[in-house]
């Protein structure tokens, strides 16, 4: 299905902002000025620059217009349900170490479908609360086909669309299904340090995979967050 206009302008501005046109804090082009180059009303850019604002990608600035997010934001493990944006649920993080290739825990090889001992890249953050005190340890893990056709993911900085658009931009794939289970266990001794807790501290684990229209897994999340700072609403209809 071919993009609506507005699409078409986020994905524009999207893609400049990727390759660096335009870096964080930096001010984006004008309503009058991507009306006149589309040849579209300021009501379609509107709604363009809303689709990036929703996923954390740019901010408004009263009385300038709109600039790249200067921090961006990420979200815990899990709940991507169809129609949410980056920034339900989303929050400051830091990312941990360098994103590396390395066998992943039999768990998550399974649901990436990898062969024994085959190398997934693996990416870590740690999403920060209000305060700046950790609320989750987030290891993502990508197979190989992924992380082949998506070089920017072995890059130590965050990538200001997301990840998920970018796997998008470079593969053509895109998340159709999630899949997310909940557990709950004792912290290990790197997590508690990581999330500033004692031991032992309960916590949940959320294992969120990703599958394209095809089934086949994007990536795979593993979310570790501490009990008292885990919390899980559901919203659904009865009748």
């Amino acid at each position: 299905m071919p993009l609506l206009k507005y699409e078409q302008i986020a994905e524009d501005l999207r893609t400049r902002i990727a390759n660096g046109e335009f870096g964080p804090g930096d001010l984006l082009p004008s309503g009058r000025d991507l009306a006149e180059q589309w040849d579209v009303s300021r009501a379609t850019v509107v709604k363009a620059y809303d689709v990036l604002r929703n996923d954390g990608l740019v901010v408004a600035r009263q009385g300038s217009g709109f600039t790249v997010a200067e921090t961006p934001v990420a979200r815990p493990a899990g709940g991507r349900r169809a129609g949410s944006t980056r920034v339900s649920g989303g929050a400051p993080y830091r990312r941990l170490g360098v994103p590396d290739r390395t066998v992943p825990p039999p768990h998550v090889a399974e649901a990436l479908g990898l062969k024994p001992r085959e190398e997934a890249l693996r990416r870590i953050r740690l999403v920060l609360l209000d305060d700046g005190s950790p609320l989750s340890l987030v290891t993502a893990w990508f197979p190989p086909a992924i992380a082949d056709a998506a070089p920017r993911l072995a890059a130590s900085g965050p990538i200001a669309e997301g990840t998920t658009h970018y796997v998008r931009r470079q593969t053509g794939r895109s998340p159709a299904e999630g899949v997310d289970i909940t557990t709950v266990r004792l912290a290990t001794e790197d997590e508690a340090r990581l999330l500033e807790v004692e031991t032992p501290t309960a916590v949940a684990v959320v294992l969120h995979v990703a599958l394209d229209q095809s089934r086949q897994p994007l990536v795979c999340e593993e979310g570790v967050t501490a009990s008292h700072v885990f919390e899980q609403v559901d919203n659904y209809p009865m009748g």
